[in-house]
């Protein structure tokens, strides 16, 4: 287990959690791990921790692509070639002390300065606590705990060789699509690094997967509640040795009744205390944080605090129609503003699909993104909306919460949510990591009361107007 773990404070015997909540852009974590881990921040193995490096391990198809990328070096790359100025108020990855390939990879991904969670999480991380992350969607909570990862995973490498389908970090998201994401994210950020990186999905070849907890060790395993359970009770997952556990998105595991499974899984790890545990969400409950307390230990609970809780950088707009203007203002609106990526959220699978195929109907490059979509389906489809092919996407609140695409210009809320968080999750979606997007809702005779709940949870008064004469037009 890891040595930082052991390095906590003998005060920590208490199962209180400290709250610490950070303003926007005031975020000024402590400095002091990075100094301590400077000393073993390259990726020769030397850790401190004396065991030796880890032995190479042959490359697994899956990676084979992204870590093609890392060879085709002119020259080696150093800190050097990623000059990033230091500015006030501003955290850089440089102060971290990361080791020098996970900055590389940092460096491909432009990543210069901290966003308020990574610059308020993570020197906890590195640390070792274990922590509560609260921000909002959009705002690099995926990356915060990623880099953390990573970055323990290269400087206490294991002295023997771990047996198959043994992980040693776990992050458990409530949708495949976010799981995904999240997978191909760690490639990305620890492609310098030989880091065998598997997801497990429902909707997908179960045999596939096998084969890919079969072929080398697992470093970083990503999973769905559900199918991580298959893969624990068939034998062929380990979770006795994983040190670190990522919790993400909680609050839509709650609110979508995974956490019987959750806790299934966590009894199947090591016990808190001899784990690191992670939670990150946009939202947290009562109810998430009592769950919270029951699976970690002392836990620094940072809490990112906007202004106000929807972003500064979505524009939000409310159109009052009648429910059977609704379409046409919905055709003319895109038509008129030739809107080029666009997602278009409805509360029901059966309202989504009809919606989808009233547009490909009128001639509009629309797709549907809903539970009854099979995975391959899916995945095709957030490709072609990544790629263009695609610019109108019509989801449900369940399958939106995986949509991580840039350049979402426009959310529209075809139906209000019934749950104010989702309203806030909907326009997660848009205006990601500092970019600017709009958010448009309509509100009908049947949905018009939940406006005041949705801007109590989203902590904004929105404007609400009657859409122009020629937004109603026939179409």
């Amino acid at each position: 287990m890891l040595k930082k773990l052991f390095n906590r404070s003998a005060g920590n015997e208490s199962a209180n959690t400290n709250q610490t909540t950070v303003p926007a852009q005031d975020a000024k974590p402590a400095n002091d791990n990075a100094t301590k881990r400077s000393s073993n921040s390259n990726a020769s193995g030397s850790t401190g921790r004396d065991k030796k490096a880890a032995k190479p391990k042959a490359k697994s198809p899956a990676n084979k692509t992204v870590k093609a990328e890392a060879k085709k070096q002119v020259k080696p790359w150093s800190l050097a070639d990623f000059p990033v100025v230091p500015e006030e108020g501003k955290k850089r990855f440089h102060d971290f002390k990361l080791p020098d390939v996970v900055m590389h990879a940092i460096a491909d991904l432009n990543f210069r300065y901290c966003s308020d969670i990574q610059a308020a999480t993570l020197s906890l991380s590195l640390e070792g606590k274990d922590m509560i992350g609260k921000a909002q969607t959009g705002t690099g909570k995926t990356a915060a705990f990623l880099i953390s990862i990573i970055t323990d995973l290269v400087d206490y490498p294991l002295e023997y060789k771990p047996a198959r389908g043994v992980p040693r970090a776990l992050i458990i998201a409530p949708t495949r699509e976010l799981a995904l994401q999240i997978a191909s994210d760690a490639e990305e950020t620890g492609k310098y690094c030989d880091l065998s990186v598997v997801a497990l999905v429902g909707g997908m070849d179960y045999e596939k997967q096998r084969r890919q907890l079969a072929a080398r060790p697992v470093d970083i395993l990503v999973a769905t509640p559900g199918r991580l359970i298959d893969f624990v009770r068939s034998k062929d997952v380990d979770l006795g040795d994983v040190e670190v556990l990522v919790l993400d998105e909680a609050d839509r595991m709650l609110s979508m009744g995974f956490i019987p499974d959750v806790r299934t899984i966590i009894r199947h790890t090591p016990r808190k205390g001899d784990r690191q545990t992670l939670l990150y969400s946009a939202t947290f409950t009562d109810d998430i944080m009592s769950l919270a307390q029951q699976w970690t230990v002392d836990a620094e609970v940072v809490e990112i605090a906007p202004e106000q809780k929807s972003t500064d950088s979505v524009e939000q707009l409310v159109y009052l129609v009648s429910r059977q203007d609704k379409y046409r203002l919905l055709r003319n609106f895109m038509q008129i503003n030739q809107l080029e990526r666009v997602i278009v959220f409805g509360n029901r699978r059966d309202e989504t699909r009809r919606l989808a195929e009233r547009l490909q109907k009128d001639g509009l490059a629309a797709a549907l993104m809903s539970g009854e979509i099979t995975q391959q389906k899916r995945l095709k489809t957030l490709e072609d909306f990544r790629s263009g092919k695609i610019n109108i996407l019509v989801a449900t609140d369940v399958a939106g919460r995986g949509i991580h695409v840039e350049g979402v210009s426009h959310v529209i809320n075809y139906a209000l949510p019934e749950d104010a968080d989702d309203y806030v999750h909907r326009i997660g979606r848009t205006g990601r990591a500092g970019s600017t997007g709009t958010s448009i809702s309509f509100a009908t005779e049947d949905d018009a009361f939940l406006l005041p709940e949705i801007e109590e949870v989203a902590g904004v008064k929105m404007e609400c107007v009657y859409p122009d004469p020629n937004l109603l037009e026939p179409v």
